[in-house]
Formats: C-alpha cells, structure tokens, sequence
C-alpha cells in the first residue's frame, strides 16, 4: 500500500531540511511505499530551492509550485489532487504536525474499518479560542465537529477522489469537509509541538477569515439572525408602545427624544448587521460564480499531468 503525503509549505526555509530530516527518520524505519508531495504555495523566500535540492535526493519527493499565494487550503486540495496513494496525509511543514505519529495513523488505516483519521490536538497549553470557535460552529451548524480538529489528518483514496470530484468551492474549510462527508472516521489525538523555526503564517487576519469562511460554508443560520432579530425588537417595540400609551392614560407622558434615539439607534446597529451578513454570503456567491480556478500550477517535478 503506498502512502502519499502532502504538505503545504509557505515561506520555511528555515524549518524546511529539519521537517525533512524528521520525517524521514520516520519513513526509513516504515515498511510502506511513499511519496512525499511538497506544494509550495507562492513562498518569496528560498523554499522552493530547498525543495528543488531535495527532489533531486529522493526520488519519492514530488514538488507542485503555485504561481501566487493562493492560501493553505488551495495547497492541500492540489496535493490531494495529485496524490496517487491508497492513503493521503496532510500536514505542515513547521514540526507542529510531528511526524512520529504517522506510523500510527497509518497502522490505524490500513485495519480497513476507517476512510478518515482526524487528528485533534491535545496542547499543553490549552487553545481556548479554537475551543470556543467549534463550540460555536457545533452549536449553529447541523453538523457535529471534533473539537480541536486540525488540518492534519488522514483520508483514504476514495475520499480523494469525492474532493477532487465534488467540494471544489473557492470558499473552503477542508478540515470541516472531510468530518460532513460521512463514510467511517476515527480520531486521534497528538501533543502540538512548539515551532522550531519561523513565524506562524496565520495572523489574526487570517483566523478570523477562515473562521468565516468555515460558518458560511457550513451553516446558514447566520441568514436567519434578521428574523430572529426582527422578532425581538418587535415584541419590543410593542411593549415601549404599550408603555407609551398607558403612561400618557395616566398623563405622565413619556419624554419622546432619548427612547427614540436609543431605539432608532438599536434598530440601525441589527439592521447594519444583517446588511453585513448578507454582503459575506454574497461575496462568497460571487467567487463561486466566477469559477476561477482554485490554484495555478507554475512548475512541477516528478508529477505526472492530470489528463
């Protein structure tokens, strides 16, 4: 059984021969055929040179470079397109993903009761922020998501295939895609290890759009929140009329200018809202309807073109 591994590399050229001494410290002592996928996505540093060095070494090493930065989850959807194992694994290049524990998942896999392995982090120092964003998307998506999944995992060829075939939408959570596509999945669980070289690719900029991105393709209850926010500030509006008219019964007439600037003001805060939940869902229509493609290839070495 051969095993494919992609990784998304984003200027590491620091971490990069380190990744590569690790994991093949791994692979050597593994009894399983492999290719090892690099897919640089548009690094402006020298990691495509690393790389290139590397592809001449060994021979299982297959390098996909983009023409721009097309974003991490571009990177592993081409890897996985080009992936010709029974078994693909994503990970990183920053040695957060460790490699020791791929024997693991491959011994896992190959018992044949599973098509997906998600791996869910287990840090020493908790993620509370990635702790509250599944909390919230299990709470408003239909679905159930593994807490602390991470976009290191395992997927069997089939899997590959329904990605390459179907979710081919420029707007991706891919790590959420391989939990709603059903068939059987495991989970297991790894210690993030600290980042040996180089800065973390994912700002705060970055996180939160992909965090967007994830509610937007996977629920629509955020289109829902006008009605709901409708429906409360009109039973409101009834009781501060309600109110209104008793008190001027009674002749203690309310003072019209502050209730009208405070509810005036309430209303154009929900109604500013749902205008921009609204214009995120258009967008995310508008890229679809494009079509543009989700990468572009630029060089490749020993890949064999898709016909």
């Amino acid at each position: 059984m051969k095993l494919s591994i992609v990784v998304s590399v984003y200027n590491e050229k620091e971490v990069l021969n380190l990744f590569y001494d690790k994991l093949m410290e791994v692979l050597i002592n593994c009894n399983f055929d492999y290719e090892l996928i690099f897919v640089n996505d548009g690094s402006t540093d020298d990691s495509q040179i690393i790389i290139d060095e590397l592809s001449f070494q060994n021979s299982n090493i297959k390098s996909i470079q983009f023409s721009r930065n097309f974003g991490h989850e571009a990177a592993m959807i081409a890897g996985i397109d080009y992936a010709t194992g029974q078994a693909i694994i994503c990970m990183d290049s920053d040695l957060q993903h460790p490699p020791t524990i791929i024997p693991k998942m491959y011994e896992r896999f190959i018992i044949g009761d599973v098509d997906i392995i998600n791996m869910a982090r287990k840090s020493v120092n908790k993620n509370k922020a990635s702790n509250l964003f599944y909390k919230i998307l299990n709470l408003i998506s239909p679905y159930s998501f593994e807490s602390n999944a991470s976009d290191f995992f395992l997927i069997s060829d089939r899997i590959g295939h329904i990605l390459q075939e179907n979710y081919r939408e420029r707007v991706r959570f891919l790590r959420g895609f391989i939990q709603i596509i059903g068939f059987n999945k495991t989970t297991l669980t790894y210690i993030v290890d600290e980042r040996k070289a180089g800065k973390s690719k994912y700002t705060f900029h970055k996180l939160l759009s992909l965090s967007i991105s994830a509610v937007a393709t996977l629920s629509k209850l955020p289109l829902k929140i006008g009605i709901y926010l409708g429906l409360i500030s009109g039973f409101f509006s009834i009781l501060l009329a309600i109110y209104s008219l008793i008190m001027k019964i009674i002749e203690h007439p309310v003072s019209g200018y502050t209730t009208i600037v405070v509810f005036l003001g309430i209303m154009f805060s929900i109604q500013f809202v749902i205008l921009g939940i609204l214009g995120e869902y258009i967008g995310f229509l508008f890229d679809e309807q494009k079509k543009r493609p989700i990468y572009i290839i630029d060089k490749t070495i020993n890949i064999v073109e898709k016909q």
